[in-house]
């Protein structure tokens, strides 16, 4: 079991895997980061100051030390129940950015790539026989 574990790791597959989540998830980081700090800031400011993270409905008792507090962050640790829609804005924010990106690093690749030869399509059974009977005509001595 040991060897076909090894086997199964040192295909190149399972290693290009490893990286990419690796690097997925660092980038993941700093899309969050981008779209956390840079891009909802700027939005809320544009459109007078909104902060998406401060948008949600308590479903929940809030407790008198937390009350009328709009701390979406501080609120969840106490354990109130949250619709948090802003959250869920910021993250469907990230995830366009995110598939933005791909979207543009697969078009660049898929342009930087050479194109592979495309395979010559199939000749007809009777055109290949054909060819072979004059092929063989023409090595005859005397053709």
């Amino acid at each position: 079991m040991i060897q076909e574990f090894k086997t199964f790791i040192a295909r190149g597959n399972v290693l290009d895997l490893a990286v990419a989540v690796i690097i997925g998830a660092a980038f993941g980081k700093i899309v969050t980061s981008l779209t956390e700090d840079l891009l909802m800031p700027l939005i809320g400011w544009i459109f007078g100051g909104l902060d998406f993270s401060s948008y949600f409905i308590a479903l929940g008792p809030i407790p008198d030390k937390l009350a009328g507090s709009t701390d979406y962050a501080a609120l969840k640790a106490a354990g109130v129940p949250l619709f948090g829609y802003g959250a869920f804005v910021t993250a469907a924010v990230n995830f366009a950015i995110i598939a933005f990106v791909i979207f543009l690093i697969v078009r660049a690749m898929n342009r930087a790539m050479p194109k592979a030869p495309e395979a010559p399509a199939a000749e007809p059974a009777d055109i290949t026989l054909l060819r072979e009977i004059r092929d063989a005509l023409q090595k005859r001595p005397g053709a």
